[in-house]
């Protein structure tokens, strides 16, 4: 893969700016794919368990994790487990059938040394970064083989995951008077209220 690729592109466009993560997370949730034998989740198809955290320093990697696999944020089909880890789980939802790609810590080691990484420590916004130097990080992740930047580990068997359908019920809440669904809804002082309200002294 290179950067005139289109998936990359198009993770690129979603992720607004340029850095060794996103593209890290794209190439982590092919080799997942592929180690499954799946296609990209058009639907609810495959579930993603990221191991990244919300202040972890590669959250870009989970970007390039919706980009490959097509789990969402917005499809609920994908999670950030906080373990502050570079890795993902990828499971079947139809069969149960799962694996997990670690990035080797030679991948992160070689980000971490580069000058983009020692700009990213004092505060410096990726997007602000000169493109020179993080775009040979990004063609060296792009170009490497797959073996060299992740261990694919077994395919193992499993149950598939038991989920809920959509609830396409809503209700007005009482107090704020802004929609919610009607799962999330409360009772409060005999008001139908939504959950934000329902904590309110």
């Amino acid at each position: 893969m290179d950067i005139n690729n289109e998936l990359y592109k198009a993770g690129l466009l979603l992720h607004g700016h340029k850095c060794p993560a996103m593209p890290m997370g794209l190439l982590a949730g092919m080799a997942a794919i592929e180690a499954l034998g799946v296609e990209r989740a058009a639907d609810g198809q495959l579930t993603a368990l990221v191991e990244i955290d919300r202040d972890h320093c590669a959250t870009c990697y989970a970007d390039g994790i919706q980009m490959a696999t097509g789990c969402t944020f917005g499809k609920g089909n994908i999670q950030k487990l906080g373990f502050g880890k570079f890795a993902v789980t990828l499971i079947d939802n139809k069969t149960g059938r799962s694996v997990r790609v670690l990035t080797r810590n030679e991948t992160i080691q070689k980000s971490k040394e580069s000058e983009f990484i020692q700009f990213r420590k004092k505060g410096v916004p990726a997007s602000k970064i000169a493109a020179d130097l993080v775009t040979p990080l990004v063609e060296f992740i792009l170009s490497s083989p797959i073996d060299s930047l992740f261990d694919v580990g077994k395919v193992t068997d499993g149950k598939p995951p038991i989920g809920r359908p959509h609830d396409f019920n809503t209700v007005i809440c009482e107090e704020c008077g802004e929609t919610a669904v009607e799962r999330y809804a409360r009772v409060k002082n005999g008001k139908i209220v939504c959950m934000p309200c329902a904590e309110k002294n």
